[in-house]
C-alpha cells in the first residue's frame, strides 16, 4: 500500500485563493465571493489525480495548528511578516470539510511540514512544492516539476545545514548574512556543524545564533515531537 502524504496547508491556500473574486457592486463598493463547490471539487479532482500519478491507495492530508507554532518559542521573528494576515475568505470551512472527506492530521505546535516529517515510512511519499521538505528522508514528490525523488539521509541531513546558512526570507530567519546558495555548498566541504558554526563567527555571530537558525530550519522527524507530552524535541548538532 501506498500512501499520499499531503501538505494540506498549501493545497487549502492555492485552491481557496484561486475561487476567490472581488465584485464591484458600484458607488465604491467592493466585496469578495468565493465559490465553494467549485473549491471541493478542485480538491478532490486534485487528490484524486495525485493519487493516479503515484500509483497511491491512501491518503492524508497534513495541516498546521492554527493556534500555536513550537517555532515562535525559538525564534519570535519566525513567520512575523505573516501575522495578521488575511487568509482566503472560505479557507476555514474548506478546512473543516477536509476533516469530513479525507483523513487529516494535526498535531499541536506543529506545522504541516512537521506531520508529514513525522509520520513518513517506507510506503509513504510526502506530496509537497515547499523546499524545505528536502530535509526529510524518504519519497518526496513535487508536483510543480512532477519530480518524484527519494533522499537520503545524508542528502536530508546536508540540506538541512545549507537551509541553516541560506535562510529563509519568507519564513522569517535570516541564516548566515551574506549567504547565499552558493556560497553556502562551498562552506559545507564536509558536511559539518563545526563549518557552520565557523561561517557564522566570520560573519559576527555566535553558535547559539546559528543554533536558532537551525532549530527553526528543522522539519521535525520521528522521534523529535512527544505524543505524550506534545513537547518538541529541539535539534541538536549531534542528534544522530
Amino acid at each position: 500500500m501506498t500512501r499520499l502524504l499531503i501538505d494540506g496547508d498549501i493545497l487549502l491556500y492555492q485552491v481557496t485563493s484561486a475561487v476567490e473574486e472581488p465584485i464591484h457592486w458600484g458607488n465604491d463598493w467592493w466585496s469578495l465571493t468565493a465559490d465553494a463547490k467549485l473549491a471541493k471539487e478542485m480538491v478532490a479532482q486534485e487528490v484524486d489525480d495525485l493519487k493516479q500519478t503515484l500509483d497511491a491507495n491512501a491518503v492524508t492530508i497534513t495541516l498546521s495548528d492554527p493556534e500555536n507554532n513550537w517555532r515562535h518559542s525559538v525564534l519570535d521573528s519566525y513567520k512575523a511578516n505573516r501575522r495578521g494576515k488575511r487568509k482566503p475568505v472560505i479557507y476555514v470551512p474548506i478546512r473543516e470539510w477536509l476533516g469530513e472527506v479525507y483523513e487529516t492530521v494535526s498535531f499541536k505546535t506543529l506545522e504541516a511540514d512537521d506531520v508529514m516529517g513525522i509520520l513518513i515510512d517506507d510506503d509513504s511519499i510526502i506530496v509537497s512544492d515547499d523546499k524545505d521538505m528536502q530535509t526529510i528522508p524518504g519519497r518526496v514528490y513535487r508536483p510543480c516539476t512532477g519530480q518524484l525523488r527519494k533522499i537520503t539521509k545524508m542528502e536530508a541531513d546536508r540540506q538541512h545545514l545549507l537551509q541553516t546558512l541560506t535562510g529563509d526570507a519568507t519564513d522569517g530567519y535570516s541564516g548566515c548574512p551574506r549567504v547565499g546558495p552558493v556560497t553556502a555548498e562551498k562552506i559545507l566541504e564536509e558536511g559539518t556543524w563545526d563549518e557552520v558554526v565557523g561561517a557564522y563567527e566570520k560573519a559576527g555571530f555566535g553558535e547559539e545564533f546559528a543554533l536558532a537558525q537551525a532549530r527553526v530550519a528543522r522539519i521535525l522527524r520521528f522521534g523529535e515531537w512527544n505524543p505524550m507530552t506534545e513537547e518538541v524535541k529541539l535539534w541538536q548538532p549531534d542528534a544522530p
